[in-house]
């Protein structure tokens, strides 16, 4: 460590206490320390006007940040997104690995900070002749991988989205955690590409989890990927990609797009490994959005995105992927609506087809349609959930051939071709699709109802699901499926 150096920030803090005029401020700790560090940064066009911070806790927190407001001020937006905590010691001259904490922090206030003003104020302009991609990064190999491919292509910048905080989960195990954002701009950074954090966390509970909430109270099983890239997060980062300049998104997803049209917009194709396709996930995506999307992962499969990683030295190569619901790493659906949406047990009868009651439950948002094990009832044939009732409760049960059916209703339906086209539909995400039709070939455009004829029977549709319409491998459409009761619709039930 230069002890100069580090002397000089701590006893004469540049930007210490001072706010700039229009600037927008980020706090990064305060939770297992008592350190916390709160960066301003002002923009205007594509540079750095002015910075300032606040510090509390140890003095290499007030050293760190006086040292990252120095480095990011008076520099071009994309010099300053450059800046990471190994930058912040470098100046410092190596930090312990007591000290280098204080880095981290200022660094993560930094990126945040940095993300807000050019949210709100920053306006790069875009060279046609080589116009920059943003990627999306979560801090796996697969959006790593991403970035590395399109850093190898021409310019690239990178973003990652905070959307959830909370004490009880495993922030190893979630995608939008503070933690992740970390792990995200570091590996950015070992890119050697220019990175920014976004703080979403209203638009994500207000968008995302109230409506998973209020889907599960309901009695349905809402999808809440399904609306977070449909109309959350993939929206404010294509509205970032406009301030910085670029002309696309790039995401890790397993994807590819194709049947481009200048009046209607691309289809979604499902990708080439069909273990990873994720074209369930992203279905609801407006066209205007999806033509500026871009999938470089869409023609690869698994092993290949790691042996990439691995060649290009990436430390993600073999990190082990997430499974949970982003906001629910770590904890369990019961206890995370208990928490956060008031939802306790409440009991509720378990009945069969004719009403008779069978058991007792302690809340029916603990059931999905089509559910077998843990009904909590015995029977001399094994029950599944044909229906849950929100208002009342009741979870109704009953055997496999009462769950069957070979009609589904689904609402509020937007299909980007014809419905003549549609073939195939998938009902959940890891379900093969299944073959069947639309009734009554409805047009092209929005949909208050439309019903599915499938060709063979689906042991049971959980209503609040996406139903994703497909012709062949291209998602042609897309609608919720409804909570109705469970037994065989036709047209004329719409």
């Amino acid at each position: 460590m230069d002890a100069l150096a580090f002397e000089h920030h701590l006893t004469s803090p540049q930007g210490c206490g001072h706010h700039p005029s229009g600037g927008h401020g980020a706090t990064a700790g305060g939770y297992a320390c008592d350190d916390e560090v709160t960066l301003r940064i002002a923009v205007d066009g594509d540079h750095v006007v002015d910075a300032g911070f606040d510090a509390h806790g140890c003095g290499a927190s007030t050293v760190a940040a006086s040292v990252a407001v120095t480095l990011a001020k008076d520099r071009p937006i994309l010099e300053a997104a450059l800046i990471g905590a190994y930058d912040i010691a470098h100046e410092l001259g190596g930090l312990s690995p007591g000290k280098l904490h204080a880095a981290e922090l200022a660094a993560d206030a930094l990126a945040r900070a940095l993300g807000g003003a050019v949210r709100a104020d920053a306006s790069i302009p875009r060279n046609p002749a080589n116009p920059a991609t943003l990627v999306a990064m979560s801090g796996g190999v697969d959006s790593a991988v991403a970035a590395h491919l399109c850093a190898r292509t021409g310019p690239t910048l990178a973003v990652t989205l905070e959307l959830w905080a909370d004490a009880e989960n495993d922030a190893e195990r979630s995608c939008c955690s503070a933690t992740a954002v970390a792990q995200a701009r570091s590996l950015a950074h070992r890119i050697g590409i220019p990175h920014f954090t976004i703080d979403l966390r209203n638009e994500f509970r207000a968008g995302v989890v109230e409506p998973f909430i209020a889907g599960y109270a309901a009695g349905e099983t809402p999808n809440p990927c399904v609306g977070c890239n449909g109309h959350v997060r993939l929206d404010a980062m294509l509205a970032l990609a406009d301030r910085l300049g670029c002309a696309a998104l790039a995401t890790g997803h397993y994807a590819r797009t194709a049947e481009s049209d200048d009046a209607r917009g691309p289809l979604l194709r499902a990708a080439a490994d069909p273990a990873k396709d994720q074209t369930y996930m992203l279905a609801a995506l407006k066209p205007e959005s999806l033509a500026r999307l871009r999938f470089p992962l869409g023609e690869l499969h698994k092993p290949q995105v790691r042996e990439i990683a691995a060649r290009a030295g990436l430390p993600v190569a073999s990190k082990v992927d997430s499974q949970d619901l982003c906001f629910l790493a770590g904890t369990s659906r019961a206890r995370f609506m208990e928490r956060h949406g008031g939802i306790d047990g409440r009991p509720g009868d378990i009945v069969d087809g004719r009403g008779a009651i069978l058991g007792r439950h302690d809340g029916q948002h603990r059931f999905t349609v089509g559910q077998r094990r843990g009904i909590g009832v015995t029977s001399t044939e094994p029950l599944y959930v044909l229906h849950k009732d929100g208002v009342s409760g009741r979870v109704t049960v009953g055997t496999r051939a009462e769950l069957r059916s070979d009609r589904v209703i689904i609402r509020a339906a937007r299909l980007h071709r014809d419905g003549s086209r549609v073939n195939r539909v998938k009902l959940r995400y890891r379900q093969r699709p299944l073959r069947g039709r639309l009734v009554g070939s409805p047009l092209q455009g929005r949909h208050r109802a439309l019903a599915l004829a499938l060709d063979d029977a689906v042991d049971g549709a959980a209503p609040g699901q996406l139903a994703c319409l497909m012709d062949g491998d291209l998602v042609v459409g897309w609608g919720t499926i409804d909570g109705q009761p469970p037994h065989k619709l036709h047209a004329d039930d719409l």
